[in-house]
């Protein structure tokens, strides 16, 4: 994939244009469609204080089953739509991969999801060739200084767990790799975010130090298009 080119990455033929006016819980948010208030689905846990605003236009599926009919999956920003749902995310990097529109990873298959090292369940195992490499995928939905793309918005238990038995991995000799899917357009960069964990930024430069990859796509949703978009599968990583 040349630079500056995008790619259709997945096609999303039904989304419904809809509305924010609030979120209820940690997998709830209020939103209005065609003037009627509604419940959808969210499965991003982090804050999105910036996205999940009242009046903020948004994109949503219909949902077979649960406790809700709609599934919110990206919120407006910049004109398109910034990739808030987690498992779309991951969606798109795995076709991604498939297609082999990542140079850094064309040598690269999928070995096995939710693989279990030490303590933790990571995202992938993946195979390079004749090496392994454990893969953890974090989102960066968090605009910082419009420009850069930041991880994470709250504090995560989780994040710093998983980069620790990265870190420990790759001192031990292995290959490890942690890849932010930095899901919102016109971005230059993915940066920590210090301020919604600072233990995270500090690990990250200690995970670098120790052998471990850190690497970033961008990725967003173009509603005219009606598909989610590689805009960067090399996005640039600032850690300090």
């Amino acid at each position: 994939m040349k630079q500056g080119k995008k790619l259709k990455i997945i096609k999303i033929k039904e989304f419904i244009e809809c509305s924010i006016i609030e979120r209820v819980n940690r997998f709830t948010v209020k939103i209005l469609v065609d003037n009627r208030e509604v419940s959808a689905y969210i499965n991003n846990t982090g804050r999105l204080n910036e996205y999940l605003i009242k009046g903020r236009k948004a994109y949503c599926l219909r949902k077979q089953g649960g406790k809700t009919s709609y599934r919110l999956f990206a919120v407006e920003d910049m004109g398109m739509g910034a990739v808030i749902d987690t498992q779309l995310q991951m969606k798109a990097f795995e076709e991604s991969i498939k297609r082999r529109v990542i140079p850094w990873l064309n040598n690269c298959e999928i070995v096995k999801r939710n693989v279990r090292l030490g303590s933790s369940l990571i995202d992938y195992l993946v195979r390079c060739g004749r090496r392994k490499v454990y893969l953890e995928v974090k989102s960066a939905v968090l605009r910082g200084n419009s420009v850069y793309a930041m991880y994470p918005d709250c504090p995560t238990i989780r994040g710093r767990k998983h980069l620790r038995e990265l870190i420990m991995h790759a001192l031990n000799g292995g290959a490890a790799l942690i890849l932010f899917i930095a899901a919102l357009p016109k971005v230059k960069a993915f940066k920590p975010n210090l301020y919604g964990d600072p233990e995270i930024p500090a690990l990250l430069r200690e995970a670098w130090g120790a052998g471990v990859d850190i690497r970033a796509i961008n990725i967003f949703f173009n509603q005219r298009e009606k598909a989610i978009m590689m805009e960067n599968p090399n996005l640039d990583v600032k850690l300090i």
